[in-house]
């Protein structure tokens, strides 16, 4: 029988840089026969170990552990049993090595960033989501850090751009709100092929692991903010990164366990609950966006969405997802016109985010993207009236009613005997219009 120093020996040669003991993940939740499951049994399905057998994973709602040197657990900042559940389930459903969890998306983002150092050059989108763009834009003016903003559905303008100082490419596919489809692999091919250590790293929180896997596709990071579809209901703020890369996954740790932003016990606990209804609602969700996308489409507005055969990059995206999502944009054409609109539905709230069950309405421009001055907004083309649309999973039947009527009201369409039709930008460009308040995304 090992004793105890040769027991503490053991349990101290896995540590992270700065010489503590890492919580053991990832581990496999999947059947210790080794035999996979579809991917919607997956989200279902985990093994644990508590000592009840609890069938829900239990909350460990304790900031310290008592016991000495060598143990598993010593304080949660570091690791507790609830967030190492989850990182373990959330690895396997990433297709990744290694999954970590953070107080949020921008937290997880943060965590990510924060392996750049002055003079490192970043690639990234023209329609990025403004937490994003505004954490980018902390960076370039007080870290000094080189930001390159492009359209990342140019092939050639993202290799003119790429070169041996890019240590870092920040992707979103689709993105928010233009709906822009990026090719993830041919991306992280020329990426690596400029320099072999640079990070590609993909936000997948438009999609989830359920219709979409960047590290599948060649990409070095993938992130996403767990407050949309994986948690499903907004009732929990959280970001996860998933690596397979272990060197660079003891770096991410290195950073959650130095600031502290490591998820908390029950939000954890809440994570892994939504996780488990992942593709109902995914499924439920893109069925409705499919068909409100048509609607819209057919009556003459423009209408951005990967499942719709018109969109630009409709094979492309076909090619590296598994579905469309439940989250499009368009137009009207006029500021005044999308802002009635926006206040004329009822069943759409409005709001500043998506992913939730509850369908969502917004002015990007006036809302999520508002941290993103005017002038920038227009140089990358983003179209100051774009309404986005968050579809939930109420209804069908009761979304489109909702919609119309908010259409009508706002005199986006005439009502005829033969149904609705779409008015002239011209003759809804002088009513007044309700004023949509500015609110920017925290």
């Amino acid at each position: 029988m090992a004793g105890p120093s040769e027991a503490v020996g053991k349990a101290l040669k896995s540590l992270d840089l700065d010489g503590h003991i890492l919580p053991p993940s990832p581990a496999p939740s999947t059947p210790t026969n080794g035999r996979k499951y579809a991917l919607a049994t997956e989200l279902v399905y985990t093994e644990a170990n508590d000592q009840y057998n609890a069938s829900s994973m239990p909350i460990y709602q304790s900031a310290t552990f008592k016991g000495g040197p060598g143990q598993e657990y010593d304080y949660t900042r570091s690791g507790n049993p609830t967030r190492t559940h989850l990182e373990r389930h959330l690895a396997k459903i990433m297709n990744a090595n290694r999954a970590l969890v953070a107080g949020s998306g921008m937290g997880a983002l943060d965590v990510i960033t924060r392996v750049l150092k002055p003079g490192d050059e970043v690639v990234t989108g023209d329609d990025l989501y403004g937490g994003t763009n505004r954490l980018l834009t902390y960076l370039k003016t007080n870290g000094g850090i080189i930001v390159h903003h492009v359209d990342t559905t140019n092939m050639t303008a993202v290799k003119e751009i790429l070169s041996e100082k890019t240590t870092m490419v920040l992707l979103e596919t689709p993105t928010n709100p233009l709906i822009k489809v990026v090719d993830i692999t041919g991306i992280s091919a020329a990426a690596h092929a400029a320099n072999p250590k640079a990070i590609v790293a993909v936000d997948n929180t438009m999609l989830s692991p359920y219709l979409q896997n960047p590290l599948d596709l060649g990409a070095d990071v993938v992130y996403e903010s767990g407050t949309k579809y994986l948690s499903g209901h907004h009732d929990v703020m959280a970001g996860v990164i998933g690596v397979n890369d272990t060197a660079l996954a003891d770096k991410f740790y290195f950073m959650i366990n130095s600031t502290g932003c490591g998820l908390a016990p029950f939000d954890s606990w809440l994570l892994l609950r939504g996780i488990k209804t992942l593709a109902v609602r995914m499924e439920k969700q893109q069925t409705s966006a499919n068909a409100i996308a048509e609607y819209l489409e057919e009556h003459g507005f423009k209408v951005r969405y990967p499942g719709l055969k018109s969109h630009p990059q409709y094979k492309l995206h076909w090619s590296q997802a598994r579905g469309a999502g439940a989250v499009l944009s368009f137009e009207t054409g006029s500021i005044a016109l999308s802002e009635r609109i926006v206040e004329s539905t009822k069943l759409f709230g409005i709001s500043v985010s998506f992913g939730c069950v509850n369908s969502l309405i917004s002015m990007p421009c006036r809302m999520s993207h508002a941290s993103i001055d005017p002038a920038t907004r227009k140089e990358r083309a983003l179209p100051e009236d774009i309404i986005r649309l968050c579809i939930g999973i109420e209804d069908l039947d009761d979304l489109k009613d909702d919609l119309a009527q908010a259409l009508v009201r706002a005199g986006a369409v005439r009502l005829t005997e033969s149904g609705f039709t779409a008015l002239p930008a011209e003759e809804t460009e002088g009513q007044t219009g309700l004023t949509t308040q500015v609110v920017d995304e925290p």
